[in-house]
């Protein structure tokens, strides 16, 4: 399945309740994880320190941050949808977010997706998307909940 091409509030209407799609594994290597570490001054051993981690961790590797599992969300959004005919696009928040298993060095992501709900606001669609990110290398959940997007269409 391609992406799935949205132009308006009528074309995001049909797939409300629906399951939008699932993106390619994203892997999140150590050098990804040593930038996130360094963009937002997290440095602690669990996330930086492999030879530590290796002996001292309950995984037994460094493990890639939450935040930075979270943060690659609309990255891996942006190959399940485009959007077009649309002035701007704004991150609005997150529901019922919760963290699942460790993600580890070298591991690699998956978005899936599905509309929970839309709401028209005169000029602009707020959506509500469930969604999951599993772990290839084992199929458990490192994320999930809601991510709510306000579209403003042309």
């Amino acid at each position: 399945m391609g992406k799935l091409i949205i132009g308006s509030y009528e074309d995001f209407e049909k797939y409300v309740g629906q399951p939008l799609g699932e993106s390619d594994y994203l892997q999140i290597d150590q050098e990804r994880i040593n930038l996130f570490a360094d963009a937002t001054l997290d440095h602690q051993w669990i996330h930086t320190d492999v030879e530590r981690a290796q002996k001292e961790s309950p995984f037994k590797s460094t493990i890639v941050h939450g935040y930075l599992t979270l943060s690659v969300l609309p990255y891996l959004w942006n190959q399940i949808i485009e959007v077009h005919n649309l002035k701007m696009m704004i991150n609005y928040g997150m529901d019922k977010m919760k963290f699942g298993q460790a993600v580890l060095s070298g591991q690699s992501v998956r978005l899936s997706t599905k509309l929970q709900s839309l709401t028209n606001l005169r000029g602009a669609v707020k959506a509500e998307i469930r969604f999951t990110m599993d772990i290839k290398e084992n199929g458990k959940k490192a994320l999930e909940g809601t991510a709510i997007f306000i579209y403003y269409f042309n």
